[in-house]
């Protein structure tokens, strides 16, 4: 029963969100605001929205590490993951505007949160902080979306329904999310008290997992149908709402702020930083996320999980899984960004002689 109800908290969540960014976006066009500031924005925050669900779910029931450790989680799994199957599917072409701005603020978010929480605890300092970036942030996407033509004919079939029916989406998507997400919080603890597993390592798998799922259909359509820049902005920019948005609001909700343990600090939130300078060489080269970098990503993601299970369930396989990661995964990540660097300089140098 337990495991229906965790599977209905995730269904009701997607659903919910999808509901969300529905009722939010038609709001938001029918309102005058332009559609690259309703997609940065509004369809971000939709993607991240069961995310905030759970963080703030789990901030009111105590359960203050499954906050962080599900936020750390899913940025790991939308750029490991998502990207690395989107790419896989096809290659990722990667916009001028995504490449100068919005990858380096989310290395510079997930550099400041590494720090905020280096000493085991987001206090609601640290929280307002993320907060106040969190306005500045929004405002500097609806100043710099003014600046660029709307989309009129989309606009248009966008705003169509009455604005009573986009509020009552707007209504119907929170409540679900609610419900979705306090079903999912209490029944993944539930799960991992049954089996001795701590909430933080059910927050980096199972709800992080979950929680990125309207990430994940987002992405794969959108690369699908080939707009494949949609694809790679919707991950960075659910990325920055996730550690401002998600963290600030639960980090201030949270009596006395979020905590993390030890392997948080020392493993996952090392790795988060990690993965989000990873896309730095990658995305500069190019302009592109090839085949072959998708594969990577997507192997680093397997290993980082199968690392995080063998330590939840003491399997005595996490030392030779370490000893890959360091000796074969990372070298081998390591010698590809340094290669795909080498060739993007080459091509370059030909391209100006």
């Amino acid at each position: 029963m337990v495991y229906l109800l965790l599977v209905l908290g995730l269904m009701l969540l997607i659903y919910g969100a999808d509901c969300l960014v529905k009722g939010a976006a038609r709001l938001a066009l029918s309102a005058g605001i332009p559609s690259l500031v309703v997609g940065l924005t509004v369809v971000a925050f939709g993607t991240s929205a069961p995310e905030l669900a759970v963080s703030i779910g789990a901030a009111f029931s105590g359960e203050t590490e499954m906050a962080i450790a599900n936020v750390v989680g899913s940025n790991i799994f939308n750029v490991l993951f998502i990207l690395g199957l989107a790419a896989i599917i096809s290659p990722l072409v990667i916009s001028k505007q995504l490449i100068k701005q919005d990858v380096p603020i989310m290395v510079a978010i997930s550099a400041l949160v590494f720090w905020l929480v280096s000493d085991g605890i987001l206090s609601r300092i640290d929280a307002a902080i993320l907060v106040v970036l969190l306005i500045s942030y929004t405002s500097f996407l609806f100043i710099q979306g003014k600046k660029s033509p709307p989309e009129t004919e989309d606009d248009d079939n966008m705003a169509a329904a009455p604005w009573w029916q986009n509020v009552l989406w707007v209504i119907a998507g929170f409540a679900l999310l609610v419900i979705g997400a306090q079903l999912l919080v209490e029944n993944a603890v539930a799960i991992a008290q049954s089996f001795g597993v701590s909430e933080a390592v059910i927050g980096l798998t199972i709800v992080a997992i979950g929680t990125s799922l309207p990430e994940v259909v987002t992405s794969l359509v959108a690369t699908v149908k080939g707009q494949r820049d949609i694809a790679v902005g919707n991950v960075i920019g659910s990325n920055v709402f996730n550690l401002l948005a998600v963290l600030g609001v639960s980090g201030l909700i949270a009596p006395s702020g979020l905590t993390a343990d030890a392997a948080l600090i020392n493993l996952d939130l090392p790795v988060m930083l990690g993965v989000a300078l990873l896309c730095v060489p990658l995305f500069f080269t190019g302009a592109a996320l090839s085949r072959l970098e998708g594969i990577n990503f997507f192997v680093l993601y397997l290993v980082y999980t199968a690392y995080l299970i063998s330590s939840a369930i003491q399997s005595g396989y996490q030392t030779p899984l370490g000893q890959v990661a360091a000796y074969v995964i990372i070298p081998l990540t390591a010698i590809l960004v340094l290669s795909t660097l080498i060739w993007d300089l080459k091509q370059r140098r030909a391209r100006s002689a």
